[in-house]
């Protein structure tokens, strides 16, 4: 008995001093590291910019919003995005689902999870995201202050439950005091904090450089002959596209503040629910203030189906997406059921589904469906214009990428 205690106690140190061996030859890394320029990436430069998009940009409540914004903050964001140390069992980061190659939505029409669980809803693209009021398929957060921490909070998608433990665990790491330190002035970790440099990297990830930005200053003469049939179909009484998708930022307008409340932490609620005064609201369909868009939160039910699993906000009305990098964001709807471009313009052209809050201009004066009813060669334009929506330099851009790869 005694012979076979000393021969386990004497394998369990070889096994030991074996590991340390390797450890130290090979050098394994105890933990990745983010790479980051010793001059922090110009998160505010507007060069590439339409002028239309800047004029609209500049004259908004959101001037003060980006005005407020630091390189340094933003930074800090971009790392934290990526960390799977936001997951309660360090495997998943926000940028796990939100792929800067899809325009910061997912491949899949369901995403995984930090326990391998499938989320229930299509993981939405993060585009132009200072410019909504409107978050989530269900419209429930107002303000991208208030959306960052839902998800790492969330029990499927990364499970931390507890903010405390995570600020103990960003504490521990060795990179993240010298970060909140460059980005705050102190190493102190909080979730206030935390919150804010999520924030404002999320709002920085501003996309304005497609082939129709380009456009909107050249009055489109790079566009061919099929993308400006595509251009004159989407903004066609017959196609409605824009009363819904409204140009700059291809989605429904939001209210417009001048004087957003700024709390202690210079922070900005942007919804009028939340704080400061509305002095203008542009017309949504349905009509204005008490439109059906208005009291809904900019969600709308287009028809996808009968009877709905899934209610979204209400009855089936889901939120109305920026469409903007459209060719990269596949799978479509809340639930990823389309694969194609061509799928989602035949659902608008001749597959919509009767359904008792079905959006108005769906609907024929007797209360059925009124078919859009595309010829082939309009879903063909239609098509062509969305993809001139793509904004290849947004999804490369090294300043939104991961820090944690070479």
């Amino acid at each position: 008995m005694k012979k076979y205690i000393v021969s386990s106690v004497f394998a369990i140190l070889l096994v030991a001093v074996l590991q340390g061996c390797f450890r130290t030859n090979i050098g394994i890394p105890e933990e990745l590291k983010p790479t980051l320029p010793s001059v922090p990436f110009d998160y505010k430069d507007q060069s590439f910019w339409s002028s239309n998009f800047r004029t609209i940009f500049d004259n908004s409540f959101m001037k003060e919003r980006f005005d407020y914004m630091n390189n340094d903050v933003i930074t800090l964001g971009r790392v934290l995005f990526y960390d799977t140390k936001l997951s309660v069992n360090n495997t998943v980061s926000c940028g796990t689902c939100h792929k800067q190659r899809a325009a910061f939505s997912d491949v899949t029409a369901l995403s995984r999870g930090f326990e391998d669980k499938m989320t229930q809803r299509n993981t939405p693209p993060v585009i132009n995201a200072m410019m909504m009021n409107d978050l989530f398929w269900d419209s429930r957060s107002h303000s991208v202050q208030d959306l960052v921490l839902k998800p790492v909070q969330h029990e499927v998608e990364m499970g931390m439950e507890s903010m405390d433990i995570l600020t103990q665990k960003l504490s521990r790491t060795e990179y993240y005091p010298e970060l909140f330190r460059k980005a705050f002035g102190s190493v102190y970790i909080s979730e206030v904090n935390i919150q804010e440099a999520l924030t404002q990297f999320v709002q920085s990830m501003i996309s304005a450089g497609s082939k129709y930005d380009k456009g909107l200053d050249n009055d489109f003469v790079d566009f061919n002959p099929m993308e400006k049939m595509g251009y004159e179909v989407f903004r066609s009484t017959k196609a409605k596209c824009a009363t819904c998708h409204s140009e700059p930022n291809f989605t429904v307008s939001s209210f417009i503040q001048t004087n957003p409340t700024l709390d202690i932490s210079g922070n900005f609620f942007l919804s009028p629910f939340m704080g400061g005064d509305v002095v203008l609201m542009e017309a949504m369909p349905g009509g204005g203030f008490g439109g059906s868009y208005g009291v809904t939160s900019n969600t709308t039910n287009i028809g996808l189906d009968v009877i709905y699993a899934d209610q979204g906000r209400m009855n089936g009305q889901f939120k109305i997406p920026s469409i903007r990098n459209i060719e990269l964001t596949a799978p479509y709807m809340h639930d990823g059921r389309f694969n194609t471009l061509d799928e989602v313009v035949e659902h608008y052209s001749k597959n919509i589904r009767p359904h008792a809050p079905l959006d108005a201009k769906f609907m024929d004066n007797v209360g059925g469906v009124k078919p859009i009813g595309l010829s082939e060669i309009e879903k063909q334009a239609l098509v062509a214009f969305l993809k001139t929506l793509t904004d290849n330099s947004f999804v490369t851009d090294k300043k939104f990428s991961n820090p944690f790869k070479p």
